[in-house]
């Protein structure tokens, strides 16, 4: 049976009327309106045509599309770091200028209007709108995650600098507090640049270190012995007493593959006196 709401129908007659739907949707989001030059010229998003788009996806039930369009739209405003309320604003706009096309839409047919095919059509139309909100936030906080996550490598490798100050020597210096992930960094870094810059000696000073936990001692002994493995020599300076109070207790003997020494400048000296 032919139905009184022709989402076809629908769309054809919000695209005859782009402009008065445009006119409608500005004024349904006055905080964006007065933004939308600045939107364009930061992440090259057109609201307006992409709000075209959207009904199009929503009204025709263009699932897969609908969701690819939310992910590369939570992707660009994550990229461009463009304010989350703005987009909300937008949307929620988005959704009530549709539904005042529909009115008038209806308006125009003289036919008995069927309530069955209107509360489909409103499930259809909301259940849309929700599918994109849910998709453009999660590809949103996806992309802000990785990006936290790779600046956070970025840092991690900076608070991990080895520093040549010979042919075949160089420094380690260690400040701050030790996690799994921070463990992870060192012992990347430590394996590879032994290699990179064919270091015969690390010096590894953990002045700056106060405390470390049971589980991060025993992946710092095997940084040790991966050092050794590797063809090089480590040597620990600046042991606190605590530090080593804990390795004590624990029953942790790192001398058997590494030398130890008071402190950084006693190492240096008896390298180049």
């Amino acid at each position: 049976m032919e139905t009184y709401y022709d989402t076809k129908n629908i769309s054809e007659y919000i695209n005859n009327h782009r402009e008065e739907f445009q006119k409608k949707l500005l004024s349904e989001a006055v905080n964006v309106a007065s933004n939308i030059e600045s939107i364009l010229k930061e992440g090259n998003i057109d609201l307006l045509k992409n709000a075209q788009k959207l009904v199009l996806y929503v009204v025709e039930s263009r699932s897969n599309e609908l969701i690819t369009f939310a992910k590369e739209e939570g992707i660009a405003w994550a990229k461009y770091s463009l304010t989350l309320a703005f987009k909300l604003e937008w949307v929620h706009a988005i959704r009530r200028a549709l539904w005042y096309f529909i009115k008038l839409y209806d308006s125009i047919n003289e036919n008995v209007k069927f309530v069955d095919d209107f509360f489909e059509l409103e499930k259809k139309v909301n259940d849309g709108i929700d599918e994109f909100l849910n998709s453009f936030f999660i590809s949103y906080s996806q992309y802000k995650d990785e990006l936290i996550l790779s600046q956070r490598k970025l840092v991690e490798h900076l608070s991990v600098p080895i520093i040549p100050v010979s042919q075949a020597v160089a420094v380690l210096p260690l400040i701050g507090t030790f996690d799994s992930y921070r463990m992870d960094i060192i012992e990347e870094k430590v394996l590879t640049d032994i290699a990179k810059l064919r270091i015969l000696t690390l010096i590894i000073d953990l002045s700056g270190i106060s405390d470390m936990d049971e589980i991060n001692i025993s992946r710092f002994q095997k940084v040790l012995i991966g050092i050794t493995l590797m063809g090089a020599k480590s040597v620990i300076t600046g042991l606190r007493p605590e530090l080593v109070r804990k390795m004590v207790h624990l029953g942790i003997d790192l001398t058997s593959f590494t030398e130890t020494k008071a402190t950084l400048q006693q190492t240096l000296n008896s390298y180049f006196s």
